[in-house]
């Protein structure tokens, strides 16, 4: 794993003391990994949400029928190396 050193300001690190004794996390490291976690999903969701709304403004909607499906599939395939 890799080590970081980081300065903090004394309010911060009081904060961070308390969220440890809540008991919601053993140590300044296990806080500090399900922070990280958690901006991970919210970037995650985030990126999601905006494909999802480029794809509603991407133009007119198209019937999805099983024979587009099949389409999409064998495309799919072809690019496989």
């Amino acid at each position: 794993m890799t080590q970081f050193n980081i300065s903090l300001p004394p309010a911060v690190e009081e904060y961070l003391h308390q969220q440890i004794s809540q008991g919601d996390y053993k140590n300044l490291e296990d806080y500090i990994y399900h922070l990280i976690l958690e901006d991970q999903k919210r970037n995650t969701q985030e990126k999601l949400e905006t494909m999802l709304i480029d794809g509603l403004d991407s133009g007119a909607p198209i019937p999805i029928t099983e024979e587009w499906w099949q389409q999409k599939r064998a495309e799919l395939v072809k690019k496989l190396p």
